[in-house]
């Protein structure tokens, strides 16, 4: 896949503008092909990043995140981020001033967005895009807290280790995540033994090796699927026995089978 990327001062120049804004939320809106990049960078303000259709992938420093549909990622202050669309990305995201943000995760997280947040989204998008701008009601202000306070994060999470030689396996397993290579074999590759590669893995992400392979997997079926892919190439492709094993591991980990995964309109 082809990749676009966004220097800092051309794209990014409109957000920093808003954030000076007076307002305790603005939105920003963007719609961007697959393989688009937006360089490392960060906000002075808290981001709810969304995807009203498509994938986005967002990395910082602690991990890697998966954006599916009808998903967003949230984004403290100051944590520095690149965002890659996988797919075709319709980008949705508003920034809230640091007073508003109290009782507001403190660290990335994916969550859902739920019908009612996706049109207060929509609603934001349209008054800053108004000529002149429109305020924001208080009223519309406190209903977008309100929601986000409620929707709890998802498991769309990938820790990344420090270790360069635990890193090199991850970054191998992300590249191929149908590899079922065991952790005695790829502890030969970089010259540990099973037992000190699960215990660097632990100390590392917090996880074990298996749960950090199988949430690598989960993620990039969330990146065929939102592609179009079908769910038994999906299985097939990513190793694993069947298709119904695959969707029973889905359905276990996210609550509803892959099928439905993206059938959700745009924004």
């Amino acid at each position: 896949m082809s990749t676009y990327t966004s220097k800092i001062p051309s794209i990014l120049g409109r957000v920093r503008q808003l954030e000076d804004l007076p307002q305790a939320i603005v939105a920003f809106g963007r719609d961007y092909p697959a393989g688009h990049l937006i360089e490392r960078h960060s906000h002075l303000r808290a981001q709810l990043i969304y995807a009203s259709s498509g994938i986005m992938r967002v990395d910082t420093p602690q991990g890697i995140w998966v954006v599916p549909p009808m998903r967003g990622i949230w984004v403290p202050p100051l944590v520095p981020h690149e965002i890659r669309a996988n797919s075709t990305v319709r980008l949705r995201t508003l920034l809230l001033r640091e007073d508003v943000e109290a009782g507001l995760p403190r660290e990335c997280c994916v969550i859902e967005v739920s019908p009612l947040l996706r049109e207060l989204i929509l609603r934001m998008i349209t008054l800053g895009e108004a000529q002149p701008p429109v305020m924001p009601s208080p009223h519309l202000v406190s209903l977008i807290l309100s929601e986000i306070h409620e929707i709890g994060a998802l498991p769309l999470y990938i820790p990344m280790p420090e270790n360069i030689r635990i890193r090199r396996i991850c970054e191998r397993i992300l590249q191929n995540p149908s590899d079922m290579r065991s952790s005695a074999e790829w502890g030969a590759n970089v010259g540990a033994s099973a037992r000190t590669l699960e215990r660097l893995f632990q100390k590392e992400t917090g996880i074990s090796f298996g749960s950090w392979r199988r949430q690598a997997r989960l993620l990039a079926a969330m990146t065929q699927l939102a592609a179009g892919t079908p769910v038994a190439n999906v299985a097939i492709d990513l190793g694993y026995e069947s298709p119904s094993a695959f969707t029973a591991m889905f359905k276990r980990v996210l609550g509803h089978p892959p099928s439905q995964y993206c059938q959700h309109p745009a924004l």
